[in-house]
């Protein structure tokens, strides 16, 4: 079988992190690949560099790379895409400011994917704020009139938690010492935002409560409790923040690993295990119906996400994630002021 991906804003340095791996098997295995690249106008001479690079790596598994400024020549039968590019954030802007220039982006791009993908396209989408830019490409993807008759499902559409729930295994394993491999059940709640909840409450390391290893190490369940509000749920929220202090840039290599295990465990499944997927919520958990927000999901063999359902969340956690939720609720609601909804 052969896989036809689409990736956005393919020169920058999220794409630069991913396409190689994407294209040597990172995500379908011995699977071939036709990777479509799309960028603005002024970025495609840098494209064209990373196509060369691309070809001389002579990956058995790239069948194809090509390079466009069109979407619907990107998006065309793609079975996959992944949605990185978007204008950054800059200094004096607010959340309704990056959303106004990006809902223009993801509604064009939405637009396309439901008239040239096919119709079972995963799409996943990294340019923030990505929850909202989901909802609104999946909108405009839903209202398509496609010569086959079918339309694209809004659940179609997926926003990166993946990246904040690597984060949070990555700094339990260095609190605890544990491998990350052993670290089951973590799950990020809400908005990729920093109103987003972490949450270790049902969380198991190496098959113990994740509450009680903590609470052996911090020398009580107090202190233990202490570290994951003051210490862990910050850190992991504001993570993005630090790497951009300590490195002058953004996120970029983690954020493409992150994208590539949300779309591999997305098409071939989590044999059981929980992971974090911006979704389209049909009422779970309070979220309102049609938010793009984080849940705990599996992914069964073929390919098809289920939130899980029955947790119990505490006072603690239930506040939070009402913020979250405000957030993304206030976000929806600029957006559809904007038109873009």
């Amino acid at each position: 079988m052969t896989r036809t991906i689409a990736v956005t804003g393919a020169a920058g340095s999220i794409a630069y992190s991913l396409l190689f791996r994407l294209a040597a098997g990172a995500v379908y295995g011995q699977e071939p690949v036709r990777l479509r690249l799309l960028e603005v106008p002024q970025a495609v001479e840098r494209l064209q560099g990373v196509l060369m690079e691309l070809a001389d790596c002579a990956y058995p598994t790239l069948l194809e790379a090509t390079a466009t400024t069109d979407p619907d020549e990107a998006f065309a039968d793609a079975d996959a895409a992944l949605l990185i590019g978007a204008a950054p954030r800059k200094e004096g802007m607010d959340r309704a400011d990056l959303l106004r220039r990006n809902g223009e982006v993801f509604r064009a791009q939405g637009a396309a994917l439901g008239r040239s993908a096919t119709a079972d396209v995963r799409v996943v989408v990294v340019g923030n704020p990505a929850n909202t830019n989901a909802l609104i490409a999946a909108h405009h993807a839903s209202v398509q009139e496609r010569a086959d008759g079918r339309r694209v499902d809004p659940s179609r559409f997926t926003a990166l938690t993946r990246l904040d729930h690597n984060r949070a295994l990555g700094m339990v394993a260095q609190k605890t010492g544990a491998p990350v491999d052993t670290i089951e059940r973590v799950t990020i709640w809400g908005n990729h935002s920093n109103t987003q909840v972490p949450d270790l409450t049902d969380a198991l390391i190496d098959g113990r409560s994740a509450p009680a290893v903590l609470a052996d190490l911090c020398g009580g369940a107090e202190r233990a409790r202490a570290w994951v509000t003051d210490e862990f749920i910050p850190a992991v929220a504001g993570r993005g923040a630090a790497v951009i202090s300590a490195r002058g840039a953004s996120s970029a290599a983690s954020a493409a690993a992150a994208a590539l295990d949300h779309l591999r465990d997305w098409t071939f499944g989590t044999n059981g295990a929980r992971v974090s997927m911006a979704v389209r919520s049909t009422g779970e958990y309070g979220v309102p119906a049609g938010l793009v927000s984080s849940f705990p999901c599996t992914v069964d063999t073929s390919g098809a996400y289920q939130i899980v359902e029955g947790l119990v969340l505490d006072d603690a956690r239930r506040s939070l994630l009402d913020d979250s939720v405000a957030e993304l609720t206030a976000e929806r609601e600029d957006a559809a002021a904007l038109g873009f909804l």
